[in-house]
């Protein structure tokens, strides 16, 4: 049988299918009371993220496969969602699906092609293909790509 955390660590972001919310760093804590009740806390990216239904009932249905009927997902705000909780492993699924990743907060000076590596790219807009993205161009390349906030 899995355990409850195993489920709910394998629920893909809907919006980032690469990563998982534990990968991505919004899954925050998963508990079972002694009456079985389970309660898994997350934080959204950022207080107005649309994937958060679909993130909540994903986890509610890989709670439920892993035996937990009576499951409670809490949002929380405090603190608030960093970059900073991606994983390792998170990046390199983010740089693998050609999305780069962002650096440590306070610590990068370039985004990096994920096609050719190259550190010369250039932002093309601050708005991509999700809320959490920007679209960048890298002029090594010529490659577009989305690179995920920094935040």
């Amino acid at each position: 049988m899995v355990s409850l955390r195993e489920a709910v660590s394998a629920v893909r972001d809907p919006e980032l299918r690469s990563v998982t919310i534990a990968d991505l760093g919004i899954l925050r804590d998963v508990a079972v009371d002694a009456a079985g009740k389970a309660t898994v806390t997350i934080t959204p990216t950022y207080s107005g993220c649309p994937a958060m239904d679909v993130i909540r009932r994903d986890i509610e249905v890989a709670a439920q496969v892993a035996g937990y009927a009576d499951v409670d997902v809490v949002t929380v705000l405090t603190p608030a969602w960093t970059t900073d909780w991606i994983t390792d492993a998170g990046r390199a699924a983010l740089e693998s699906s050609r999305i780069a990743p962002p650096g440590r907060v306070g610590l990068r000076l370039s985004v990096r092609c994920p096609h050719c590596g190259s550190p010369a790219t250039e932002q093309i807009s601050r708005f991509g293909s999700t809320a959490c993205k920007a679209l960048w161009r890298c002029t090594a390349c010529a490659e577009p790509f989305d690179a995920v906030k920094a935040l």
